[in-house]
């Protein structure tokens, strides 16, 4: 049977045109932005479904205290970190995302980085307001002809390869679940780890952050590599390990790395910090998702999805991001 959703609680800033699509298909939309954990505890009782970003945190108390009424979380987004997956199985609420809503603006700060690397624009730039002309300092390297690998070949890390193959690189990746074929067709030679390490220029990691990927690119797996590697992080602070990286890079075995994201947003670390620093590094606040067009495709997806849900509509019919799927078998 649909899931019935009247009323929504929108907890993260998210475009007007969710809010739009939502009331069109007649579901009530209420603001109430950033609140505390204990407030949100007392105001989810009072609603059927939850939209969320990064900053609003559902935890297992929140889906407690919603046991009985919430039936639905949306994600504004690709990563479902920060919303109790497990909890929200427990009390039946099904937990949706937004995959591809970020991908090309995603894939697109990656690319940008990866230049940023080979050719160091931002210190060029700073250079030049600061009154000096530094032509010979600021040299760089082409990008044709070096081998990126990419970890990770969901539909960031391929759209990255389908670019890079147009800039003159090799493209290289690991993925346990993309096929041979699904990658050659992005242009990717599929490999094992073990193999890639010794033949990558630059890395670029497009995976989520769980167990096995958690300090994927590490000291030790970067001694394995090229001497002078350089590595791009666009998808979740801990999958390269800060303190590994920053050694590498004091070493010289790290040629420079470019980080959007990090175990602790805001950073506060000292090792993050001397990351940040770093003269061979380019650190940006989380810009993966920050494009127009991004703000208003996830924030569409998450409402299509709920239309979906309730099988109200003919128009909007499924719902992809669910990642909680056993609970579809209950629900419906």
């Amino acid at each position: 049977m649909p899931v019935d959703i009247k009323k929504v609680l929108v907890c993260d800033a998210v475009d007007e045109a969710c809010v739009n699509l939502l009331r069109e298909n007649g579901i009530e939309v209420t603001y109430k932005l950033k609140l505390p954990q204990e407030e949100l505890c007392k105001e989810v009782k009072n609603f059927d479904a939850l939209i969320v970003r990064s900053d609003t945190k559902v935890t297992r108390d929140v889906l407690e205290a919603g046991s009985g009424s919430l039936k639905a979380v949306g994600r504004a987004g690709a990563g479902v970190d920060n919303i109790d997956i497990e909890a929200a199985t427990k009390y039946g609420v099904i937990v949706l995302n937004t995959p591809g809503g970020n991908s090309i603006s995603a894939c697109e700060l990656t690319c940008l980085l990866l230049a940023s690397l080979a050719r160091p624009v931002t210190l060029a730039a700073q250079s030049m307001r600061e009154g000096r002309w530094d032509r010979k300092i600021y040299a760089g390297t082409e990008l044709y002809g070096k081998t990126l690998a990419i970890l990770g070949l969901g539909r960031i890390g391929r759209e990255v390869a389908i670019r890079m193959k147009a800039w003159g690189m090799r493209c290289i990746g690991f993925d346990p679940i993309t096929t041979d074929e699904e990658a050659k067709a992005a242009g990717v030679e599929k490999m094992e780890l073990d193999e890639i390490w010794p033949l990558a220029d630059y890395i670029t990691v497009h995976t989520p952050l769980i167990p096995s990927t958690r300090n994927l690119v590490s000291e030790k797996t970067l001694a394995m590599c090229k001497k002078g590697v350089k590595v791009v992080n666009v998808a979740r602070g801990g999958i390269i390990d800060e303190a590994g990286l920053l050694a590498a890079l004091q070493s010289g075995q790290c040629g420079g790395a470019a980080l959007d994201v990090f175990p602790e947003e805001p950073p506060k670390s000292k090792v993050t910090e001397a990351l940040i620093q770093h003269p061979k590094v380019v650190a940006t606040p989380h810009l993966g998702a920050s494009t127009a067009e991004a703000q208003v495709r996830v924030a569409v997806e998450v409402a299509e999805q709920f239309v979906a849900l309730t099988g109200r509509s003919t128009v909007f019919t499924t719902y992809p991001g669910v990642v909680n799927r056993e609970v579809l078998k209950t629900a419906f």
